[in-house]
């Protein structure tokens, strides 16, 4: 099959995967990554993996489907950073769809879902390395069951996530690590990383697990 998988921002950490997806399944179809709609030519299956800009019909009819990964049990938590909004609000099994792309944000038919089960003490590369696992794995699900899947529609009240800004990575100093640890476990240390104001200065936190100690 000739699939396109569209990941707007280079800087992105799933672009890794991506790339090693892409080659492990070189033999079976012709894939290709892409960061911009301009680059989306056409074929059998678009993906669309954080990507975002809004793809509009004129683009999604020159793939027999388009599909957006999405980390919520949607219709709940369409919209931006779904994942990390979740773990912020104590979530530890999160649900992570494949459904359709249509106009309106997060809307469309559900074509897969696993679920991905976290135990609380995970960071950020290895929240990741759960999500981007389980993304690929319903990726090669559409794939593999391509023509026998039939999408069904959204059921429920949905619910919206805001999109993310480098402010929401402010910690407070005044509060503890505690209250603050899932807040540091879901920063991303590159693009997004977790900061603090001090007698007038800025300072960037990074937070590592020392492997083989307790």
């Amino acid at each position: 099959m000739k699939v396109t998988v569209a990941c707007s921002d280079p800087r992105h950490p799933v672009n890794a995967h991506l790339e090693e997806w892409r080659r492990a399944r070189a033999d079976k179809h012709d894939i290709w990554i892409v960061r911009d709609i301009t680059q989306m030519a056409g074929g059998d299956v678009l993906f669309l993996v954080s990507f975002g800009k809004r793809v509009g019909p004129e683009v999604r009819q020159r793939y027999r489907a388009a599909i957006v990964l999405h980390a919520s049990d949607l219709p709940k938590g369409r919209g931006w950073s779904p994942h990390v909004w979740q773990i912020l609000e104590g979530a530890n099994e999160l649900v992570v769809s494949a459904i359709e792309a249509v106009d309106e944000i997060d809307a469309g038919n559900i074509w897969a879902q696993t679920r991905l089960r976290l135990e609380g003490h995970e960071l950020h590369d290895e929240i990741n390395a759960a999500l981007f696992s389980a993304e690929l794995q319903l990726m090669d699900e559409v794939l593999e069951r391509f023509g026998q899947i039939v999408p069904r529609p959204q059921k429920g009240e949905a619910t919206f996530y805001r999109r993310r800004t480098p402010e929401d990575s402010r910690l407070d100093p005044a509060l503890s690590l505690a209250a603050q640890f899932d807040l540091l476990r879901v920063c991303d240390p590159v693009r997004f990383p977790a900061f603090f104001e001090f007698r007038g200065h800025r300072y960037k936190i990074a937070i590592e697990k020392m492997l083989g100690e307790r």
